[in-house]
């Protein structure tokens, strides 16, 4: 996976969830689990790393944000949710 770069934990409420799974399905539930709680920036796809078992995903979580909203006015967007 690529690395995390500062933006993505700038601030307090910002964190990188990083999902191993026996397989995309399982990956993308929870996903799906996380985006009911907290503001996501999800991902679309998973990944395989050569050598190792089933699929890798990582999504961007909000804490500070309802789930499904998306960023309104007043200052700068985070760097993760936009």
């Amino acid at each position: 996976m690529r690395q995390i770069i500062d933006a993505h934990v700038a601030r307090p409420g910002l964190a990188v969830v990083e999902v191993a799974a026996a397989d995309d399905e399982t990956a993308f539930a929870v996903q799906e689990l996380l985006a009911e709680c907290w503001g996501i920036a999800p991902a679309d796809r998973t990944t395989r790393e050569p050598g190792e078992p089933g699929v890798r995903l990582r999504c961007f979580l909000d804490l500070r944000q309802e789930p499904g909203s998306e960023h309104q006015g007043g200052g700068e967007p985070d760097p993760v949710t936009g």
